[in-house]
């Protein structure tokens, strides 16, 4: 029986990596986003007229993947359909633990021939133990070793979320705003039509992978059903999930098979089983990386009463909404906190009920040290579970550019603050109408590995979510 975990881990952590088929055409793209990779990488191609470009990027081809000396381990094809059974029996020949197939027109066109070509493919395999990654995909990413699908990816140590996905763009998308929302990603999977290896295989290999701590996925179908949501309830109770489903409408449905050749599950049949298996359900990729960061930058808790800060009453109106829409409690605060306030929260049109407004303190020059003073209420408040804070860009503009060092001063104080506070904290900063100084403050925030979220809406979903999968670890309803 194929050992299917631990050739993943060979095919993610190859000595080796070939390419077979790169073009001129696609600025040959695979071998350059390889120049990343720790180990040899060596081209396979026949074409004298890619050859010559070949070289002239360093990369030694050869015309037979049998001729490439020594070891390979992942293969990344990019060759015309009639030609993909072929390579996958190189593949076998050579002892490759993985193959991945850019190629597509396979099932997913529904065409009489694009099936009986998958199929081949994936008899050749499976007779000779030999993974399919695909086809219709790009590949897979190891950002510790260089293992790259796009020359944009980036490599290193320090990722902890595992991203599994059927499509090729939402992969590489994941993997390229990760970084920019402070949660790395340190594998991903663009698993494509899914003929030998389905969604269950990388599911189990992230599962006992001990550098992944949350596992994200865009799911279309499973293959295996039973299998799938077995190994999701083993997964959830050891690691977060969550799970991206595309193909929910019935339109979406048909866009789906037409993608990656996915059969739908009735919608509520699914959210069903994501439910009592503990996974956590998002709608888009901007959620999926909302709801990791959450995961990954915040303290767990059980707790679902929120203490919030924003700049202005209007605000604090509208973020009691987004809280309380999503499930979450925003109660009054102890009477001991409201004594400490009424101490020096003395400013005229101020309120320091729940959430506090705290727009005197921009008044002030965003007063740190105040806000730290507001801050450590709400921490000590038998009342309260989370903490959120607004970051008033608009109303600092004019002293952001002035001192743009203000960015790192408010960054430094709420990351000092976090290291003491025994409570979960993130931060929202809105887009700005000077669009530089905005993100500024937000960069400064999430570098110190504070999470920070564009909105109100969009803060008080991630949070309830993590707050939901921390209730299910702990067997709380709800």
């Amino acid at each position: 029986m194929m050992d299917v975990r631990n050739q993943l881990a060979r095919a993610f952590n190859p000595r080796a990596v070939a390419v077979v088929g790169d073009k001129r055409a696609i600025g040959y793209m695979w071998l350059e986003s390889l120049r990343t990779f720790q180990g040899p990488v060596y081209s396979v191609q026949i074409d004298p007229a890619e050859i010559e470009g070949i070289k002239a990027l360093g990369f030694p081809n050869y015309l037979r993947l049998q001729d490439i000396p020594g070891p390979v381990d992942y293969v990344m094809a990019s060759v015309p359909r009639q030609v993909a059974p072929r390579i996958v029996a190189d593949c076998a020949e050579k002892g490759v633990a993985a193959v991945a197939f850019f190629t597509s027109g396979f099932a997913e066109t529904g065409e009489e021939e694009g099936i009986r070509l998958q199929q081949e493919m994936g008899d050749i395999a499976r007779r000779s133990g030999l993974l399919v990654v695909g086809p219709n995909c790009v590949g897979l990413y190891n950002a510790r070793i260089g293992l790259r699908n796009s020359p944009e990816q980036t490599v290193g140590e320090g990722g902890k979320v595992a991203f599994i996905s059927q499509s090729g763009t939402h992969c590489i998308n994941f993997t390229l705003l990760a970084p920019q929302e402070g949660v790395p990603c340190a594998k991903a999977a663009s698993i494509g039509n899914a003929e030998v290896l389905d969604v269950s295989d990388y599911l189990d290999y992230f599962l006992h992978d001990p550098e992944v701590e949350v596992i994200a996925m865009y799911v279309e179908g499973v293959r295996d059903g039973r299998r799938f949501f077995s190994l999701l309830r083993e997964a959830t109770r050891r690691k977060p999930v969550v799970v991206w489903k595309g193909g929910m409408t019935e339109a979406g449905a048909r866009a789906a098979f037409s993608h990656t050749a996915s059969l739908a599950t009735a919608p509520e049949i699914w959210r069903a089983a994501m439910r009592q298996a503990g996974a956590i359900e998002v709608d888009s990729l901007e959620e999926a990386l909302d709801v990791c960061k959450a995961l990954l930058l915040m303290l767990p808790t059980t707790g679902r009463r929120m203490g919030l800060v924003a700049m202005t009453g209007g605000q604090s109106v509208v973020i009691t909404d987004a809280f309380q829409r999503e499930g979450l409690e925003v109660p009054l605060l102890s009477p001991r906190s409201y004594e400490k306030l009424s101490s020096f929260f003395t400013v005229i049109g101020g309120s320091y009920r729940n959430p506090l407004d705290a727009g005197w303190t921009v008044a002030m020059g965003l007063s740190m040290p105040q806000v730290e003073r507001l801050l450590s209420v709400l921490a000590d408040d038998e009342n309260i579970d989370v903490l959120v804070f607004e970051v008033g860009t608009n109303f600092l503009v004019r002293r952001l550019r002035e001192n743009p060092q203000l960015a790192e001063v408010v960054a430094h104080s709420l990351a000092s603050f976090r290291e003491r506070c025994p409570k979960p904290l993130a931060a929202v900063v809105h887009p700005s109408h000077v669009p530089e100084l905005g993100s500024l403050a937000r960069q400064k925030i999430l570098e110190r590995g504070i999470p920070v979220f564009p909105d109100f809406r969009r803060a008080a979903k991630a949070i309830a979510r993590a707050i939901g999968y921390w209730r299910f670890l702990g067997g709380l309803d709800g």
